[in-house]
């Protein structure tokens, strides 16, 4: 067990809450019916992934947020090619394609992964990289694998708050994936992901914090109509615009909204009353990428 590994103080009975209107248990049924259509197309698709276009792979993406029933709303673009840190705040297992929608990407992933049946040895063979998050020995080895990958020009996407929050309140960027980028001499491409209901509200639905499980996000997202996400894509940081990692993931940082002040050990803004950190097996398994840690 790690002391080290990061986590957020959201739960989902503290924190999420259910969208003014809710869709039949057939539609319900129907949108995760195809969600689990278009993963498992994907999936198979994997061994033959780096054949196809960039484009494609977008669409798919954007696909499988949409049959959930959630309308995308992309602002601004990445780069098309070239080394490229792309770095997100995290909220939901929807980020993943959303991210993925932004620019193809290689994923940032626990360890973990690799010993899921099937699915494991797939996702491996897809590219993605791996960290081990029990030990923090491991870590410069990562940052070296993440900054090889970016000067061969690949895309990397990373959530460096390292734990998901409700989007109510939102962690803080760990640094150590910024030094990848420092080490390749590449930029850093923020993203900011917002979820909102029909009538604009900021929502909490597609949230996957705490001991939520997968199938219980899952449903609770296909059952809400009007729910809308948004990506911003903010302006590279161009190599070299920063000293240093911290500095560099300070600049990354989304700002904006309520937050948790790490420092004072409060919140604001944030609704729920949950200050502790979750244990440390409950982190280990929220969604399948995670952020690096600090170091």
């Amino acid at each position: 067990m790690s002391v080290w590994l990061p986590g957020a103080p959201c739960t989902p009975s503290g924190c999420v809450a259910p969208t003014g209107t809710a869709r039949t248990v057939p539609g319900a049924v129907l949108r995760l019916t195809a969600v689990l259509v278009l993963v498992l197309a994907g999936v198979l698709l994997l061994p033959v992934g780096r054949w196809i276009p960039a484009g494609l792979v977008g669409r798919w993406c954007r696909g499988i947020v949409r049959a959930a029933g959630v309308r995308v709303r992309i602002t601004g673009a990445a780069a098309p090619t070239g080394g490229l840190l792309l770095v997100a705040n995290h909220i939901s297992w929807l980020d993943i394609p959303l991210l993925s929608a932004v620019r193809p990407a290689r994923m940032l992933a626990k360890a973990e992964i690799r010993q899921w049946p099937l699915a494991g040895p797939l996702v491996a063979r897809s590219g993605v990289l791996f960290i081990d998050r029990d030990r923090l020995r491991a870590l410069p080895g990562t940052v070296a694998r993440v900054a090889a990958a970016l000067g061969e020009g690949s895309a990397v996407a990373v959530f460096p708050e390292g734990s998901t929050w409700c989007g109510r309140g939102q962690g803080f960027f760990r640094r150590a994936a910024f030094q990848a980028a420092i080490d390749a001499g590449v930029p850093v491409q923020p993203v900011r992901i917002h979820y909102r209901d029909a009538s604009g509200t900021p929502a909490t639905a597609p949230a996957f914090v705490g001991d939520d499980t997968l199938f219980a996000s899952l449903w609770r997202v296909v059952s809400a109509r009007g729910l809308v996400a948004e990506v911003e894509i903010r302006a590279a940081i161009p190599p070299g615009r920063h000293p240093d990692r911290r500095a560099l993931a300070a600049a990354a940082q989304p700002h904006g909204g309520s937050g948790w002040n790490h420092r004072a050990g409060q919140r604001t803004g944030h609704r729920g009353g949950h200050q502790a950190r979750y244990p440390l097996e409950d982190l280990r398994s929220r969604s399948p990428e995670v952020g690096a840690v600090e170091s």
